[in-house]
């Protein structure tokens, strides 16, 4: 019996392997952190074999594994950055002025995509990826949760420790720099 889920375990890896590792990449921005998780997940699964139903897809149930491998990663982290103040992440006067308006050189500039300009997403990701990685982590975590993972704004609070202001003022200040390096690296190019 064992033999035979070692067996089925093994299917899966060679399945899926792969792309549970883009999956995580993509939200931990570390290929050795990715590898470990992916890595955790297939142990997790051969551990937790004999619970699987088969209610859902054997890559269904994988993915369930590695989100919830990435969110205990998130919760490591965290415990890391709960000393860092607000006050020392990433200020917004580089692009607001005294009187909170855009400055001039700062402003969002107009996108014009027409119709029959495809838009690569695998090249746009590659982009987003550079981009995450100029976040500190704090607040790349915060948006990962939030944007990737589609995780419940008072459950990353939770998960981060961090009270709902703390929140937005991270994921704001993130949502600024990513604009800014998309603009420079993917929308002006």
């Amino acid at each position: 019996m064992a033999l035979d889920i070692k067996s089925e375990i093994a299917s899966l890896f060679n399945q899926h392997a792969d792309y549970l590792f883009n999956f995580a990449i993509t939200r931990v921005n570390d290929e050795h952190i990715a590898e470990d998780l992916v890595q955790e997940t297939f142990i997790s699964a051969l551990r937790n074999y004999a619970s699987f139903e088969g209610k859902s897809k054997a890559s269904t149930w994988l993915i369930a594994i590695l989100k919830n491998k990435i969110i205990d990663h998130y919760r490591k982290k965290v415990r890391e950055y709960k000393k860092e103040s607000i006050d020392q992440l990433a200020s917004t006067e580089d692009f607001f002025n005294t009187k909170g308006h855009w400055r001039k050189e700062q402003r969002p500039q107009a996108v014009d995509f027409s119709a029959d300009q495809s838009l690569n997403q695998e090249e746009f990701y590659v982009v987003l990826q550079k981009c995450l990685t100029g976040l500190n982590d704090l607040q790349r975590m915060a948006f990962v949760l939030k944007h990737l993972e589609d995780v419940d704004t008072t459950e990353i609070c939770k998960e981060l420790q961090i009270t709902a202001s703390n929140y937005w003022v991270i994921i704001h200040r993130a949502k600024l720099q990513l604009r800014k390096c998309l603009e420079i690296n993917w929308i002006n190019v």
